[in-house]
């Protein structure tokens, strides 16, 4: 019997242990210790297990919570769920209200459920809401609240208000609301907060009108890129760029970061903010490898988390150098020296860049080495001044360059000045050296003087002549123009001379046909200034020269030497000036003289010609056309390439404007044509790139063509007086030339004693002094031929011989002033006989003459006696020619009288 009750004592024991009661029985283990806490529209709800039944518990544990609300129709739920090794400690469950804690009453109830089991509920009231209370209100009060968001608020009416549907809302910029009724007394009011104003809230009152109720709007955090870094090997600084965020919401609810968990906090190096940039510093123990850096940010409304993995070793940001100072100052090399404020500096492998300003000029030059702190700076400009700044980074990574030190200023020590830009120019017989004077950084010191010296190329075994220029870029030289010339200048200043810079001056006579010429050359103005290409020249050994110079009156040339594998540059200068045209060569430079290669013209703006440009404008009428012409533009009075010229004529008193134009500059006159008898204004203006100028007026009245043909007639009779003047002037002079070749006069008859007659004692010769008395004449013939009437060279046999004449005695008297004639044979080509058939005489021997003192001397014969009668000949010969018609072409201006001799 005690065994049995033994055994029955056990299976109850055991049925105890392995449950908890029954299935559907009451849970013992609840939760003990209830707490209920509630901030602004959140709910905490907190509990503890105490029941001893709770350690029976082997699975997992679930409370399952209520909350009772008058908004809604059913119970807002949840659960929590607490493991084995969980119970016994605190749990705890939160809610968030849509409408402001104020506004209602609320409830929350709870129990614990094991399998099929659960604890009885237990319930937890909040603080009663204020619609009990007889006085009215919004809630909730001072929200703080997200743009974009939806916000309910509630508005408790006093006993008997009437709630106003359409509340008014101050301070939102676009959204919308809705109203519903919560209780008697109590309405919701949800606002749609889409975009604010730039109003510090937003604020709405239902009624009465002097409760209101504001939210203040922001953002949650919205930072982002987190970057962190070192710069002392000890600490690690993170930066990021913070989000927007607006000031109320700031002053309301400041967002707070944490940097490894640790808070970061403003002032002394912790928390620092600069416009979007924030910075937050910690000490910590820097170790080589990557570690996750985490900054969280969290305000009223939200929370953000960054995250960034880094290695800070290659993450060094170095501080700039300190005490940057120049121990060591030449001509061209300084050292530089710095120090470093981190000792760690030392041991890492650093790369600086060294920033070298003068003037206008800034240069950077890098330097390697482990703990780097000094260099040497060389290729400087002897005698100048410079400005020198450091930073430095870690490498190979190359985080970050350190902030630029502090300046350092430092003058370099003089030297012998760099070798002068020499070129030639020449003027007529004289020749222009040229060079320019070194610059500031060029000189290297002060400059004293030039000195230039010429040798001839075939002698320069001589002393060279020389002279001293100062404070002058140039030097007029007369040298022989048909030698070859060698020119060296040099400069110098305290420290001594520079390099000599030679050109050499060719003799002045024009380039030679062969000498080698460039396929041309392009110029474009470009801003001022010229770009100008060229074909290269084989003959460049040295590069090439361009030179430029205005291309009226004396100028000094400018230059610029181009290297050999450069065709192209841009000439630029000072001096250039609008309107004015240059006139550009392109030389090779060789190793003897320049060679031109090509020569240009061109403006490097072209303007308006001033106006009354043709300073000798004149016209002429042709019929019913009038010729405008000028003289040729002078190029001094072009400010840009004529391309030609245009003629306006407008008749007066008309409107009517007409126009000629020729587009060839060398024309000088234009003409309008069909014009009518009026008066004309007429304009020439030139043609140019930038339109027409140079403008010139000049009037003119035409002529009707009736008057026009006074002019002609009157010239035409002004000619022929002139003309007829002249002639009676020449005939005037040449009166006795003309009147023997139009009306020669008849010569005498020429008695000619044969020279056979010498022996026999020639006759006197009876002339009847009755007869009329005729010229005598000698005759002369020009060598031409004699017509056979009148000349012959033999006489004619005596039967042919006219009867009567044939030695027959003279009927005609010879006159008295004959006598005493003397025969005059000169030497002249009229030496044939001219025949007269009615009149030839013979004197026979021993026939006397009719008067004693009447003899005819001997004409050719030197024994003085007469030879029988024969025709003339080629030898000296007389003949009296009776006839009067006689060739014109025989006769000749100089004739001289025969004078007959006298007797002995």
């Amino acid at each position: 019997m005690m065994l049995t009750w033994l055994l029955l004592v056990s299976l109850v024991c055991v049925t105890t242990q392995d449950g908890d009661g029954p299935e559907d029985g009451v849970l013992q283990c609840g939760p003990e210790n209830l707490t209920l806490s509630s901030s602004g529209q959140m709910i905490v709800f907190r509990w503890t297990e105490d029941d001893p039944s709770c350690s029976a518990v082997h699975d997992v544990l679930v409370y399952e919570l209520v909350v009772l609300k008058p908004d809604v129709p059913t119970a807002v739920t949840g659960e929590v769920s607490v493991m084995p090794e969980q119970i016994g400690s605190s749990h705890s469950w939160s809610w968030r209200s849509s409408f402001a804690l104020e506004c209602f009453s609320h409830s929350v109830r709870i129990r614990s459920r094991y399998n099929k089991q659960t604890s009885p509920w237990k319930q937890e009231d909040i603080h009663p809401g204020m619609e009990h209370l007889k006085t009215a209100g919004i809630y909730p009060k001072d929200a703080l609240l997200e743009l974009g968001s939806n916000f309910t608020f509630c508005c408790i009416l006093p006993e008997g208000e009437i709630f106003n549907s359409a509340p008014t809302i101050r301070g939102l910029g676009s959204g919308s609301s809705e109203s519903r009724q919560i209780s008697n007394r109590t309405y919701a009011v949800t606002v749609h907060l889409t975009q604010a104003s730039d109003r510090t809230s937003t604020c709405f009152h239902c009624t009465p009108p002097d409760h209101w109720a504001c939210a203040y709007i922001g953002y949650p955090p919205q930072d982002k890129n987190l970057q962190c870094e070192t710069r002392d090997l000890q600490s690690v600084e993170c930066y990021w760029t913070a989000g927007r965020d607006y000031i109320v919401s700031h002053k309301k609810s400041p967002t707070v970061y944490h940097l490894l968990g640790r808070e970061c906090r403003d002032g002394g190096g912790g928390l620092g903010m600069s416009g979007d940039q924030a910075r937050c510093k910690m000490e910590v123990e820097i170790d080589v490898g990557e570690v996750n850096w985490t900054l969280t940010a969290v305000n009223g409304i939200g929370k953000v988390e960054l995250l960034d993995r880094a290695d800070l070793i290659k993450r060094v940001h170095m501080f700039a150098p300190k005490a940057v100072m120049a121990s060591t100052l030449n001509a061209r090399n300084v050292t530089l020296e710095w120090e470093w404020t981190v000792q760690h500096y030392r041991k890492l492998k650093i790369r600086c860049q060294v920033k070298i300003s003068h003037a206008d000029t800034h240069t950077i030059r890098e330097y390697c080495g482990v703990g780097l702190s000094f260099t040497v700076l060389n290729d400087l400009i002897p005698y100048w001044k410079y400005n020198v700044t450091v930073r430095c980074a870690t490498t190979p990574d190359l985080w970050k360059w350190s902030d630029w030190s502090t300046t350092v200023n430092f003058h370099t020590r003089g030297d012998v000045p760099d070798a002068l830009d020499v070129w030639r120019q020449v003027v007529g017989d004289e020749v222009i050296i040229l060079w320019k004077m070194p610059l500031a950084n060029q000189s290297h010191g002060i400059i004293k003087d030039y000195r230039v010296t010429w040798e001839k190329t075939r002698s320069r075994a001589k002393e060279p002549q020389h002279t001293t220029v100062h404070n002058n870029d140039s030097l007029s030289l007369s040298l022989d123009t048909a030698e070859e010339y060698i020119i060296t200048v040099t400069a110098r200043n305290e420290n001594g001379s520079s390099p000599p810079s030679t050109v050499t001056i060719p003799s002045f006579s024009p380039v030679s046909d062969g000498a080698e010429r460039a396929n041309g050359s392009w110029i474009v103005r470009s801003g001022g200034s010229f770009n100008l290409s060229w074909s290269p020249s084989p003959a460049a050994s040295c590069g090439y020269v361009v030179d430029w110079c205005p291309s009226v009156g004396r100028c000094k040339a400018e230059w610029l030497k181009v290297s050999p594998n450069q065709t192209s540059a841009r000439i630029f200068s000072e001096n250039f000036t609008d309107g004015v045209r240059y006139l550009i060569s392109v030389y090779a430079c060789t190793q003897g003289a320049p060679l031109l290669l090509n020569t240009l013209e061109d403006y490097v703006r072209e303007t308006r010609i001033k106006d009354k440009l043709f300073k000798s404008l004149k016209w002429k009428q042709q019929d019913s056309d009038v010729e405008v012409f000028w003289d040729r533009v002078n190029q001094r009075e072009q400010s840009a390439f004529i391309q030609g010229y245009v003629l306006y004529w407008t008749e007066q008193d008309s409107n009517e404007n007409f126009s000629v134009s020729t587009v060839n500059p060398e024309d000088t006159s234009l003409t309008a044509t069909n014009l009518r008898i009026s008066s004309y204004k007429f304009r020439v203006a030139a043609l140019t790139a930038v339109g027409e100028s140079g403008a010139t007026y000049i009037t003119a009245t035409l002529n009707p063509l009736t008057d026009n043909l006074v002019k002609p007639v009157l010239s035409s009779l002004l000619t022929v007086f002139g003309v007829l003047s002249v002639i009676s002037v020449l005939c005037y002079k040449h009166w006795a030339c003309i009147k023997q070749k139009v009306y020669p006069p008849v010569p005498e008859p020429v008695l000619t004693w044969p020279t056979s007659l010498a022996a026999n004692r020639c006759r006197p010769l009876h002339v009847d002094h009755e007869t009329e008395v005729l010229d005598v004449s000698e005759l002369h013939y020009d060598s031409v031929p004699v017509a056979e009437d009148y000349v012959t060279e033999k006489p004619p046999a005596s039967s042919q011989t006219p009867a009567g004449y044939y030695n027959q005695p003279l009927r005609r008297s010879i006159p008295a002033a004959l006598t005493s004639l003397a025969i005059d044979t000169p030497a002249s080509p009229f030496r044939s006989v001219f025949s007269n058939p009615s009149y030839d005489l013979l004197l026979q021997p021993g026939e006397q003459q009719s008067s004693p003192g009447s003899r005819l001397q001997e004409g050719t014969s030197s024994e003085g006696s007469f030879s029988e009668y024969q025709p003339q000949s080629n030898t000296q010969t007389f003949s009296f020619i009776e006839t009067t018609e006689e060739p014109e072409n025989l006769m000749s201006c100089v004739f001289t009288y025969i004078v007959v001799p006298k007797s002995t």
